[in-house]
């Protein structure tokens, strides 16, 4: 028989270590549910200390475990959309789970139960793959992390907090509060967003098609003529006729152009350069960190009052932040908490977060109630996030209308201008 190393948590919710003889990793795990054991991770041919789920970062800012093999790539499904959970569902599911796990079901059986009860085939058929990972021997947050495109590191990192400090029915009634803010949030975004995107897009596509099929006959009017054109109508025709020979080709071009910056984009180093543009640069810097501070900040409160260790609260709570740039600072946050240094002043040398979080950190740990003081300085940030989202929102629809207006009148002038040239003409 093989030796097993393994982490559990007792009914107590005391987390456990230990080794364990078994013929493979499920017999091993059955053994410890019959000690009333909850498996956390069994480990083959590991020491004690292995089993241990200790995060580590990687370039693209997910967290590897130790022990486990690499991260499947996500297919051509999952990339573009068609393998992704709605919001909707993945707090759905996340909240049975809280209430199964916290009803001391085991996890692998809350899977079950919640695949069974869920009717999007995708989700059942992921819950389904993670419950047989967990089965074989791997933790609940292992089994999360093969599927990359559902599951976003935040919430991975957040899993494997919970299940360190025994506190993974809290911290999943947590998530998918999180997560269904979140999506309220967007929703709400995007709502507000309809309208000027309705209204460009229809602006748009009248002028092409001015530009396509009315321009070219007013032209032959004006070259029968044999007006003196003015700059602005050779402007347009030169438009009209660039449309009218290559429009197809545009559109593919444009298309392509597209595809291939989101491939682009979507590589480390470059997505690392524009969120530290974005995180360092007016006017873009102080919404920015306004917004990723005040995700950490919840997140960090949350897990802290929950009990979860105050170096796994910090590492998760730094998987929820967006932007990988100020993601990489709260690493190191992290890195010096765990060195011995205060949170309050590693966040100040940070030099990354509103001076309002820091304050109110520093005299959350000077009081002992860093929980409820990390909570009060999320709030405030998220009212201040949410009042320059409905400032910025509420510019975007006269914006769109000026530049939508300022384009149809360039197009009226253009034609305008030499019907009354040839009227002067007739006139003399």
């Amino acid at each position: 028989m093989a030796g097993f190393a393994y982490q559990a948590i007792d009914a107590k919710g005391q987390t456990r270590k230990g080794v364990i003889e078994a013929g493979n990793a499920a017999a091993a795990r059955a053994a410890l549910r019959a000690q009333k054991l909850l498996p956390v991770a069994v480990t083959a041919g590991a020491s004690t200390s292995a089993a241990v789920v200790r995060p580590n970062r990687t370039m693209a800012g997910r967290e590897n475990v130790p022990g486990e093999a690499a991260v499947t790539r996500p297919s051509l499904r999952e990339r573009y959309g068609r393998g992704r959970l709605s919001s909707q569902g993945l707090v759905t599911a996340t909240r049975q789970l809280s209430t199964l796990i916290g009803s001391d079901v085991r996890i692998e059986e809350a899977l079950r139960l919640v695949s069974r009860q869920n009717d999007a085939p995708a989700l059942a058929e992921v819950l389904m793959d993670v419950r047989g990972k967990v089965m074989e021997g791997s933790s609940f947050a292992r089994g999360l992390m093969q599927h990359p495109r559902i599951f976003p590191d935040f919430y991975v990192a957040s899993i494997n907090a919970g299940e360190q400090s025994g506190r993974l029915p809290e911290v999943l009634a947590y998530l998918a509060d999180f997560v269904e803010a979140r999506h309220a949030a967007n929703r709400k975004l995007k709502l507000a967003l309809l309208y000027p995107a309705l209204l460009a897009g229809v602006s748009a596509l009248m002028m092409t098609m001015m530009m396509i099929y009315v321009v070219p006959d007013i032209v032959r009017v004006f070259v029968s003529r044999g007006a003196d054109l003015p700059l602005l109508t050779r402007m347009l025709i030169a438009v009209s006729g660039a449309l009218n020979s290559f429009g197809l080709f545009l559109l593919i071009g444009s298309v392509a152009i597209i595809f291939f910056a989101r491939l682009e984009f979507a590589k480390p180093h470059r997505r690392l350069a524009f969120d530290r543009l974005m995180a360092t640069r007016r006017p873009f810097a102080r919404f920015s960190r306004q917004l990723n501070a005040a995700r950490f900040a919840a997140t960090l409160a949350t897990l802290v009052q929950s009990a979860v260790p105050l170096l796994d609260a910090l590492r998760a709570a730094a998987a929820v932040v967006p932007n990988r740039h100020v993601r990489e600072r709260m690493e190191d946050v992290a890195d010096r908490v765990r060195e011995g240094d205060s949170v309050s002043r590693s966040m100040r040398e940070a030099d990354i977060l509103p001076p309002m979080l820091v304050a109110i950190v520093e005299s959350g740990e000077a009081s002992g109630k860093l929980g409820p003081a990390l909570e009060r300085a999320a709030g405030e940030l998220d009212r201040e996030v949410e009042a320059q989202m409905q400032v910025a929102v509420s510019l975007v629809e006269p914006m769109v209308l000026l530049a939508m207006g300022g384009l149809v009148l360039l197009m009226v002038m253009a034609i305008l201008m030499p019907i009354i040239g040839l009227n002067d003409l007739a006139i003399v």
